[in-house]
């Protein structure tokens, strides 16, 4: 057995005497192999974690590969993460392999199985939190990860990179207050997600110190995707006192807004201000062009992927880096009407 194999308390001999197996078949289930039955599997899976075994050398068979972990790569802002990542990979010698499973919550069960036979050097998820075997299994092979967290608040124990989403959706709401605004919707994101009430929270706060109310029929919970934002400004734009500004969630939703506005033969922004989040590429491209709050996605994931590279020779940190918003201006928001 290698001294690499080796962590202070048990060696992989040890783990196998404990199991009643071989060494071979430990590593074998070290490195994500299917040729093991699944109680074997679970037996030795149990000891590792019961022993915090760690390898404590990289193996060579590892790969100059960062990996990124996506629910869907369909979203315009998994560009930027990309980019980031792969700034990074490229600046380090390595390469970028992206993989799509699961919800916006964690990944698919048998990702880890994936992951574990194709060893990278590390792991970028874009997900809210891990379950705790993922996080083991992960651990136990050395194999550093980082959350990307623009949708959730993750686990004290999992290392971060987040944005200020409560700070985001104060100053956008803020701006359209400043503007004259005062009934003003909000068309957030999932209901489930802690980014969306973050966002939420902000536009309270904002309207709240401003000593206006936030009526109950102005407030939607979107999917951050163009045709949820269209469906619920279609449905404030409805009502019978109508908003003067929505602020959109993503600059999807606020593209799906803009929509609406043209189909209710509403004009932006003369007749409705509308607010993006996220400023993604699309948003200065828009007509008008998207006022948006500017998300640094690009920067959060380079942050990531070098806290990943040195989580490799550091011991497991449960940092959370969290990245200012900024708002940006654009031709999207205007002063209501008084006519």
């Amino acid at each position: 057995m290698r001294d690499d194999e080796e962590m202070g308390r048990i060696t992989l001999a040890q783990v196998a005497q404990k199991a009643g197996v071989s060494i071979s078949t430990v590593s074998k289930v070290l490195n994500g192999r299917q040729d093991v039955a699944p109680p074997t599997r679970i037996k030795v899976e149990r000891l590792l974690e019961t022993h915090a075994y760690r390898r404590t050398a990289r193996s060579s068979r590892e790969a100059p590969l960062i990996e990124i972990v996506f629910h869907e790569l369909d979203s315009i802002w998994a560009l930027e993460l990309i980019r980031g990542v792969e700034n990074v990979a490229k600046a380090n010698r390595a390469s970028v392999v992206l993989t799509e499973s699961g919800t916006r919550h964690s990944p698919d069960p048998d990702w880890i199985e994936g992951v574990l036979q194709r060893r990278p050097i590390g792991v970028v998820l874009v997900f809210s939190a891990l379950p705790q075997a993922v996080k083991q299994q992960l651990r136990a092979r050395s194999i550093p990860f980082v959350i990307i967290d623009p949708a959730g608040d993750p686990d004290p124990d999992v290392p971060s990179v987040g944005s200020a989403n409560w700070t985001g959706g104060l100053a956008a709401t803020r701006h359209l207050i400043e503007l004259g605004h005062r009934r003003i919707g909000i068309i957030t994101g999932p209901e489930d997600m802690l980014c969306s009430l973050a966002r939420l929270d902000g536009y309270r706060s904002a309207m709240s110190m401003a000593g206006l109310e936030t009526a109950p029929e102005l407030i939607r919970f979107g999917d951050f995707h163009v045709e949820g934002g269209y469906d619920r400004a279609m449905e404030m734009l409805s009502l019978p006192e109508r908003p003067t500004a929505v602020f959109a969630g993503s600059d999807l939703q606020a593209l799906g807004v803009l929509e609406a506005a043209r189909v209710n033969g509403l004009r932006v922004p003369h007749d409705l201000s509308v607010v993006g989040y996220d400023d993604v590429q699309v948003a200065r491209w828009s007509s008008p062009a998207l006022t948006t709050v500017h998300q640094p996605l690009r920067q959060m994931a380079e942050e990531a992927a070098q806290m990943l590279l040195r989580l490799r020779t550091e011991e497991p940190s449960s940092t959370r880096l969290e990245l200012a918003t900024s708002l940006v201006v654009r031709k999207s928001t205007a002063p209501p009407r008084t006519d």
